[in-house]
């Protein structure tokens, strides 16, 4: 699967390097490219006895929150996606869902279970959700800040390739930096947010089925396929 056809991995590491992993077993000519780079924050840790459960929406929160984090492993965690749940589960926090959609998605499912107060330990930049009427303190304890592409970017971006964009910021950037010249580019994005923020004009623009590196891995093959080879 890599003839002359790149798959463009644009989010930060660690997590760039695993999906260029796992895309080179499935046989496709990734490139490492993070437009991205996450770094810990200073944070102070909060009495776990105010909330009844933590939310987390990034495994950047349970890598970069540092030891502190076991302070609040009292706290049930809800956790977006696979990978977050994994991550919380290796800071010894215990995971007690796990949502297959988005933020809001598990929101809407704690709300059901009657979650009242919930500790939301995310990035410094962060969407906005409905709390449907529960109380949500965000507590930023790392930030992910742009930086410069690689070298290859431009000659990549120059010929036909498929880009992944894992997040909204990362669609925005991705779109930023590859400006109006677009239509022999593939988009993958891991939600329809997510693809809006990564706008029009391109070859193709996928939404993988579920939030998760292997959907978004699925729709590059799967376009591969389809002829954009």
């Amino acid at each position: 699967m890599t003839d002359d056809l790149p798959l463009i991995v644009t989010r930060p590491e660690p997590g760039n390097a695993a999906t260029v992993e796992r895309a080179k077993k499935l046989g496709l000519d990734a490139r490492a490219m993070p437009l991205f780079a996450a770094r810990a924050l200073e944070w102070a840790v909060p009495d776990a006895e105010n909330f009844d459960a933590m939310l987390l929406t990034s495994a950047f929160a349970a890598t970069l929150a540092g030891a502190d984090l076991a302070k609040l492993s009292s706290l049930p965690v809800y956790a977006v996606g696979a990978a977050t749940a994994r991550a919380a589960e290796a800071a010894r926090l215990t995971v007690v869902m796990t949502g297959s959609a988005d933020a809001q998605r598990l929101l809407d499912d704690m709300a059901s279970h009657d979650i009242r107060t919930i500790l939301w330990l995310c990035g410094r930049d962060r969407s906005e959700f409905d709390a449907r009427g529960a109380a949500i303190t965000a507590l930023p304890c790392y930030a992910v800040a742009p930086v410069a592409p690689p070298t290859e970017w431009s000659t990549l971006i120059a010929a036909p390739a498929i880009l992944l964009a894992h997040s909204a910021r990362g669609a925005q950037r991705i779109s930023d930096l590859v400006g109006g010249a677009r239509s022999h580019l593939t988009l993958v994005a891991i939600s329809s947010a997510v693809a809006a923020a990564g706008g029009e004009g391109w070859r193709d623009l996928a939404i993988a089925g579920q939030p998760s590196d292997a959907a978004m891995l699925a729709e590059a093959g799967a376009l591969w396929h389809k002829g954009a080879k």
